[in-house]
């Protein structure tokens, strides 16, 4: 995998690169800024790109903003954002132009090296990954229609958002595959998502109450 990292702080920068060159990954550039990400990936062609959502000069949302653009251009690259705390406004809009091949997480996720390194490669081949301490903290604030879900339907759901297929599911939970497929049939109902939906409707789950 080919990866490019958008980060100002040289030594998480460095320490990024460290973890994913020897973890067989190769990093083909490492920019300060987002200034020029879309004429990298023109140039470099990555399979992946990190950023961070705060960059120079404003330290605001520059590496969104420039996510966001790399990801108009060049269709459908994956793209893994990280920030240093919860910012809902921010992974909502960077799911809003589309779910596939998207990771937001907190840049403490990166400690958990074998869990990251696994979101990585879901995001590069199209998957979606978010942290779940986001996840967490929007079920507690979101009201209808997550109201309708039980506790257990919420948590299958924030691990539907981490990524994780029918079968991971029931190991975390320990519970039987079929049991999963019912409370994610039930999930899709309460949150109104038709079989007919637009789009994959384990992503589509997680957006309903992301765009709320």
């Amino acid at each position: 995998m080919r990866v490019m990292i958008v980060e100002d702080n040289t030594i998480f920068a460095e320490g990024l690169k460290l973890l994913l060159t020897t973890s067989g990954r190769e990093v083909v550039a490492v920019l300060g800024d987002s200034e020029k990400l879309v004429e990298a990936v023109d140039q470099q062609k990555p399979d992946l790109v990190i950023a961070d959502v705060r960059l120079p000069p404003t330290y605001r949302d520059e590496g969104l903003r420039a996510a966001v653009e790399a990801r108009r251009v060049h269709h459908d690259l994956p793209m893994m954002v990280f920030s240093q705390y919860v910012e809902e406004i921010y992974a909502a809009e960077l799911f809003t132009g589309g779910a596939r091949g998207v990771g937001y997480l907190l840049k403490d996720r990166v400690a958990r090296v074998d869990e990251f390194l696994e979101a990585l490669d879901r995001v590069a081949d199209g998957g979606t990954v978010i942290d779940p301490e986001v996840v967490g903290q929007m079920l507690t604030r979101k009201e209808d229609p997550l109201s309708r879900l039980t506790p257990r339907e919420r948590e299958v759901l924030a691990l539907m958002a981490e990524g994780l297929g029918n079968g991971e599911i029931a190991g975390r939970l320990v519970v039987s595959e079929g049991a999963v497929h019912k409370h994610i049939g039930r999930i899709f109902t309460k949150l109104d998502l038709a079989d007919d939906a637009v789009g994959h409707r384990r992503v589509l789950a997680v957006l309903a109450y992301l765009g709320r």
